[in-house]
């Protein structure tokens, strides 16, 4: 879950000292930038960045700068198109090298058919790491930025008291995997907000309800978004796969629950509707690409029925379903198709749903 707050302070502007709002770009009195030499840092650190091929850090900078600049000035147009052609060097080149962590997001049978649902399992699998190249070796690339935001107060004391809600439900080890599951799901919606240059908190669990993460602005472009929303099923997939690995590794029952229940709520945020991950999605794709969706999802449900009938995964594949017919019939769509968010999303539905049904008797 994303949350967007605005960031307020009080200023004076630098030529002559007038208290000004905190809203104001230039002073009213003299007419002058209150943050000339803000925007002179921030300059010089874009070009910084880009000397060392950092594309997420030079669009923090050109992005925090852009804020600063009156839209009818000439600087803005030029730091405008500067955001576009970075945005557009990263959509080409997804490996070319970001901004590094912490620069500055969701959430919950026997003989033969246990082998089908093992295959199913294994099978989805093996679809998203080919396709994403991640699961024990993203999480372990990524552990010192997922270890960097435990370093934050607010984050580390609201996951100790979420731990404590969930304890209470499921027990100890089920809690701890359920909360380090959606800690990961956020932390990949902070990564690819920083790969962007766009400033973000570290996450805030809501006991009970899951966690957030606060933003200073907007993300205006939907692609981008699109990108961003499907991180976090992403990164809890990851999470879930590393889970099942051990399961299947161990045969301990505790490690096959953590990824089926960690599947389950990244699944969830899969439904195409409102701010949820899924609904971020489907604002990229036209209505022809919304109906490709929706059969693939269908085609997911009567496999997983076929396998596992009464698996946790087939009601809320059903309501995934229903949120993508109503989207393909109902609102706007746009008419170039985003088909990487598409396959993306079949992707990630695919293999949820797989980890959903793992076989496990606790």
């Amino acid at each position: 879950m994303v949350k967007i707050i605005e960031i307020s302070e009080s200023i004076a502007c630098p030529a002559c000292g007038a208290p000004v709002s905190p809203r104001l770009l230039a002073c009213p009195s003299c007419r002058g930038l209150i943050h000339a030499e803000r925007l002179n840092r921030l300059a010089a650190s874009a070009n910084t960045a880009a000397g060392q091929g950092d594309t997420g850090a030079q669009l923090a900078a050109w992005r925090e700068a852009l804020e600063l600049l009156p839209p009818t000035t000439r600087q803005h147009q030029i730091i405008s198109q500067k955001i576009v052609d970075l945005d557009k060097r990263l959509e080409s080149d997804p490996k070319r090298p970001t901004s590094k962590p912490g620069a500055k997001s969701s959430a919950a049978g026997g003989g033969s058919t246990k082998g089908w649902k093992g295959a199913a399992g294994l099978g989805g699998i093996s679809l998203i790491l080919w396709k994403f190249k991640f699961g024990a070796i993203l999480l372990a690339t990524k552990l010192k930025f997922l270890l960097l935001g435990l370093t934050k107060a607010s984050t580390f004391f609201s996951m100790f008291l979420s731990i404590g809600v969930y304890w209470t439900a499921f027990g100890a080890p089920l809690a701890i995997g359920l909360v380090i599951s959606i800690y990961i799901h956020e932390m990949g919606h902070v990564a690819t907000l920083t790969r962007y240059g766009h400033s973000a908190s570290a996450p805030l669990f809501i006991p009970g309800l899951g966690a957030l993460i606060r933003l200073r602005r907007d993300i205006p472009d939907p692609r981008q978004d699109a990108r961003i929303g499907l991180a976090g099923p992403v990164w809890g997939l990851g999470a879930a796969i590393v889970a099942a690995v051990v399961y299947y590794a161990t045969a301990k029952p505790i490690w096959g629950a953590i990824a089926q229940l960690g599947a389950w709520i990244n699944l969830f945020n899969l439904i195409p509707i409102w701010s949820l991950d899924g609904g971020r999605a489907f604002r990229t794709l036209p209505r022809r690409r919304r109906r490709l969706a929706v059969l693939a999802i269908g085609v997911v449900w009567l496999f997983i029925s076929s396998v596992d009938p009464g698996s946790k995964a087939e009601g809320m594949l059903v309501l995934i379903g229903a949120g993508a017919i109503f989207r393909s019939v109902a609102g706007e769509a746009p008419h170039e198709p985003d088909d990487a968010a598409l396959a993306t999303y079949i992707a990630l539905v695919a293999a949820l749903a797989a980890l959903a049904s793992l076989p496990v008797a606790l």
